[in-house]
């Protein structure tokens, strides 16, 4: 879905008057930002989604995303960059797969263990090991996705 297409389909919940309202501009900028925009015959304006993302572009900075998410109440977790080698052999994967979640599982039961209870600086720990669980799991999707495990 491009970014005009997204903030059309927000809009539509709330209304535009009401979030012009809230942004301080008018709803003729908000409707000009749900319109294409990519070609110079197009009748949309750049808007905040295409912004942010040249943004990060520019810097490559993923702290970015992550602010962005936190104001969602969720958590940036990148998509690893697959490894051509590693990413034939189903096996593998699994067993990573399998390893991570046992890690985390470990980092959970230790922290636990020594006290009863889980302190902010064991969340952080946990986050880490939770985190790398994600990416495992997600590179192991993607493989599937690029039918690396097929026969064909």
């Amino acid at each position: 879905m491009k970014s005009h297409e997204v903030l059309k389909h927000s809009m539509e919940h709330v209304g535009v008057k009401t979030i012009a309202s809230d942004l301080g501009v008018s709803p003729s900028l908000l409707y000009k930002w749900c319109q294409p925009g990519e070609e110079p015959t197009d009748s949309g304006a750049t808007n905040p989604l295409d912004r942010l993302a040249k943004i990060f572009e520019a810097t490559g900075d993923e702290q970015i995303i992550s602010w962005l998410c936190q104001r969602a109440d969720g958590f940036f977790c990148p998509n690893p960059r697959p490894d051509e080698d590693s990413t034939k052999d189903m096996f593998a994967h699994t067993q990573k797969l399998v390893g991570e979640f046992s890690d985390l599982l470990q980092v959970v039961s230790a922290s636990y263990s020594g006290d009863g209870e889980i302190c902010a600086e064991d969340s952080k720990r946990i986050r880490m090991e939770w985190e790398e669980l994600k990416s495992v799991g997600e590179s192991f999707l993607n493989a599937c996705e690029r039918g690396n495990f097929s026969s064909t």
